[in-house]
């Protein structure tokens, strides 16, 4: 557990809970089963790529970054995309408090169940996600992609990668289907698709800007070519067609991460598009 807790250890904000709010109560209908197109965004004039989101939990620390998730699904909405979101049902590896930047022990979390709270309860198994049905995906980062979709967080270049994450990958790329990825999420297909090539940002900290260049060394042990991006650029690698940005693998402007992933989105649509 050394590795993690040196990964979010640092830099917590102290975050206020939200108390129950008379006459807020959202709808909690039935559960009904998940429509395999059940789409975030339809609002296209005409029918756009079809694009797969892929989420890792609810919190930076111990899921999706949330700035990167809506980051993208902006820039998707934008770009006229029809999105799905999909999360594995499994548990979270475990629960940190984010006020505290510790883990709750005895506190446990689903990983599809904390995914929907940004999907707006629209959210399917990752087990169900095939490839022929959609036209691209994309993964946000946070720490869930190294620890809830791997185990990279703790086993570094050893890790594994969850099977359904594993599966996605590899049926998208065999497909020739565009694979877009950022912040820490990158490593799943160094890890899973050998010889590709991506960027994570700088492989120097430069002053603690880049807090988790480290991982550059990583990807590099793994078999795979790693390329320094700054934060407002995207990396494509043609052959594999993938497209990867640093996110907030650099310690910037929220507006600065916010434009990479649109940089990388723009690309992942256009290389759906061809």
């Amino acid at each position: 557990m050394a590795a993690v807790r040196a990964l979010v250890a640092p830099r917590l904000a102290a975050a206020s809970t939200f108390a129950s709010l008379p006459g807020l109560r959202p709808p909690l209908p039935n559960k009904p089963a998940a429509s395999p197109r059940a789409a975030v965004h339809g609002s296209a004039p005409r029918p756009g790529p079809r694009v797969a989101l892929v989420l890792s939990g609810c919190g930076v620390y111990d899921g999706t970054e949330l700035h990167e998730a809506s980051a993208a699904l902006v820039h998707l909405s934008r770009g006229g995309a029809e999105v799905q979101i999909f999360a594995p049902d499994v548990p979270q590896m475990h629960v940190v408090d984010h006020t505290k930047g510790q883990p709750s022990e005895s506190e446990t979390r689903n990983v599809l169940t904390e995914s929907a709270r940004i999907a707006r309860g629209k959210i399917t198994d990752l087990a169900q996600l095939r490839a022929a049905d959609h036209d691209a995906a994309v993964f946000p980062g946070g720490f869930g992609a190294a620890k809830n979709l791997s185990t990279f967080a703790v086993d570094g270049k050893d890790c594994q990668v969850n099977k359904d994450v594993e599966r996605v990958l590899k049926e998208f790329h065999r497909a020739g289907k565009p694979i877009g990825l950022c912040c820490i999420a990158p490593v799943l297909a160094a890890k899973v698709l050998r010889g590709v090539e991506v960027t994570v940002g700088h492989e120097q900290e430069e002053g603690g800007k880049w807090p988790y260049a480290g991982t550059a060394e990583a990807i590099k042990a793994l078999g795979a070519k790693h390329l320094e991006k700054d934060v407002t650029e995207a990396h494509v690698d043609q052959k594999n067609k993938l497209v990867t940005t640093p996110a907030f693998m650099c310690e910037a402007a929220l507006h600065h991460v916010h434009d990479g992933i649109g940089a990388m989105v723009t690309k992942v649509l256009e290389l759906a598009r061809k």
